[in-house]
């Protein structure tokens, strides 16, 4: 398919923070639901993770785009009973936070999941030997309402590492992925699980079913518009997508003008973005980013439109580690320009930065010191009352004199 219009990779990056919300922040006072509700839609998708080296990171994607608000507002929206329900939980991009208007778009999802496919071999097979179990287990939570794998689990062994989960906890999770039970609630961060209609709204339940093709396209059009512009990879891995639906649903799309074929400078792959898109002509943004953040997560597109090459190290051994353990990239006047290794040591009241990496060519005076302001905000949103910098590198010696500054 011929493209019809091409862009710059500096418009391809204005389009693609514009999409994301990276639009300006807002005084902590003026932070409403509404804002946070707002912006969730329009990304369409929060990635969950455990890991509270910072902190949790379904919560930094809405920091790092609005600046300091309650997390209390994102709690209400996900797990809050009656009308403050915004979000509901499922496999999005990997485990995810998503609005409630996509709930009849992932029902197709659900029907799979139940039929043993698109789900890990594991739980397949789980869903195909196990079906006492699972219906025991169903029956508990129809009597008993929200609960706990914990206070399901009939094993006496203690629990290995990992993915060690007892019958009770496999069985809910294979619940979950068909669409029997959703998550109600969370106790700490373990997920309660109940029946569908005691927590999504019966006018969300009750809607017609969409057929796969039209699911698809719906998540295919939303990827579009919170990415901005992207490759077939880009818009399909935005919710996961397989190959085989991604691509007969864009040209579906494209042969009914919902996409735009369009090209972007040094990708070897044609790109899509919605018809007679707006090419910002600054996007003035400057943030700390989880390093599950839907800016940067399909790692391909991030070093096509930013040049920035960016994996996870949580999982590899420290001596082994390139920057750190838990990387926060520093997005800054349209570019990556930074990586910085951060920890909240919640004991001791501080945000401890073990390194700070520039990207060429390097931070300039304003971009140090627009670092050091993220940090101490950063800080000021976690409750943390110090920013101490634990590293020697030249650029460190550099961030201390902006801390400075950045305290006056």
């Amino acid at each position: 398919m011929p493209a019809d219009l091409s862009f710059s990779l500096k418009q391809a990056r204005r389009m693609a923070l514009a999409a994301q919300g990276f639009s300006g922040r807002q005084p902590p006072a003026q932070v409403k639901a509404v804002q946070v509700n707002r912006l969730i839609e329009r990304l369409g998708v929060l990635q969950i993770d455990s890991v509270n080296a910072v902190v949790r990171s379904h919560y930094l994607p809405l920091y790092s785009r609005l600046g300091s608000y309650s997390p209390l507002l994102l709690e209400q929206a996900a797990w809050s009973q009656g009308r403050r329900r915004m979000l509901f939980e499922y496999w999005g991009h990997e485990a995810s936070l998503l609005p409630m208007a996509l709930y009849p778009l992932m029902r197709w999802r659900m029907q799979r999941a139940s039929e043993g496919q698109g789900i890990y071999q594991q739980m397949a097979r789980f869903g195909r030997e196990q079906q006492a179990t699972i219906r025991r287990v169903l029956a508990i939570v129809e009597q008993q309402g929200a609960l706990g794998a914990g206070s399901l689990s009939t094993r006496e062994e203690r629990a290995g590492p990992w993915w060690d989960w007892s019958e009770e906890k496999h069985a809910l999770e294979w619940l979950f992925a068909a669409g029997l039970v959703t998550v109600a609630g969370r106790r700490g961060f373990e997920r309660l699980y109940d029946l569908p209609e005691r927590v999504i709204a019966p006018a969300i339940l009750q809607q017609a079913p969409l057929s796969e093709h039209s699911a698809q396209r719906g998540l295919l059009l939303h990827a579009a518009t919170a990415l901005g512009v992207g490759t077939e990879k880009d818009l399909r891995d935005y919710f996961r997508l397989e190959p085989a639906d991604s691509r007969g649903r864009l040209a579906e799309l494209v042969e009914d003008g919902q996409l735009q074929v369009c090209q972007v400078q040094d990708w070897k792959q044609p790109a899509y973005c919605l018809p007679e898109p707006s090419v910002p002509r600054k996007v003035a943004a400057s943030a700390l980013l989880s390093p599950f953040d839907s800016l940067i997560w399909e790692r391909s597109r991030t070093e096509r439109l930013f040049d920035f090459r960016y994996r996870l190290e949580i999982y590899t051994p420290q001596h082994k580690r390139v920057y750190g353990y838990y990387v926060l990239p520093f997005v800054h006047n349209e570019r990556i320009t930074a990586r910085v290794d951060l920890r909240a040591e919640r004991a001791n009241g501080r945000l401890a930065v073990h390194a700070v990496h520039e990207e060429e060519p390097g931070l300039d005076e304003a971009g140090m010191l627009a670092l050091a302001l993220n940090l101490r905000q950063m800080a000021d949103w976690l409750g943390l009352e110090q920013v101490q910098i634990n590293c020697q590198r030249h650029s460190a010696a550099r961030l201390r004199v902006a801390m400075l500054q950045a305290v006056r």
